[in-house]
């Protein structure tokens, strides 16, 4: 199966111009702790809730700093006609949830989440390792703080 088949086409999109606080509400809305960064059809970026904690607010830095003064400028991304048993071992050296997708000429065109690719993996002898992990990224052990 390709990431193209189980991808989240519609997604909110942070521009590296706008604040990071709106950023912030966007992540809030979507429970998600990370955001595309696009311009002109490019994925420019990611801006993670890593990047505003610590690039951001430990810093010093206020609610209006601009997207592109923290967001990671290097950033973990997959193929829409990749295969999704090759990306579910990729998925697990990114921190976040969502792995941006981008066609062949570098143009954003969707992201997976580790949910999806969960759900969708078609676990043989050798998937078994790689499917426990990705479960482990999602439902992480211990208590989950809600706020």
């Amino acid at each position: 199966m390709r990431v193209s088949q189980v991808m989240i086409r519609a997604l909110p999109l942070a521009s590296p111009d706008q604040p990071i606080r709106e950023a912030a509400r966007i992540m809030a809305r979507m429970d998600a702790d990370a955001l595309p960064v696009g311009e002109n059809d490019q994925l420019v970026g990611m801006i993670t809730e890593h990047d505003i904690a610590i690039h951001a607010v430990a810093a010093g830095k206020g609610p209006e700093t601009r997207v592109r003064d923290v967001m990671s400028k290097a950033f973990t991304y997959c193929f829409e006609d990749d295969d999704i048993d090759d990306v579910a071992s990729q998925v697990l050296e990114v921190r976040g949830r969502l792995l941006p997708v981008v066609d062949r000429d570098r143009c954003l065109v969707g992201v997976v989440s580790l949910a999806e690719l969960i759900s969708d993996l078609e676990p043989d002898e050798g998937d078994h390792d790689v499917l426990e992990e990705l479960r482990r990224a999602v439902v992480p052990p211990g208590p989950r703080r809600d706020s």
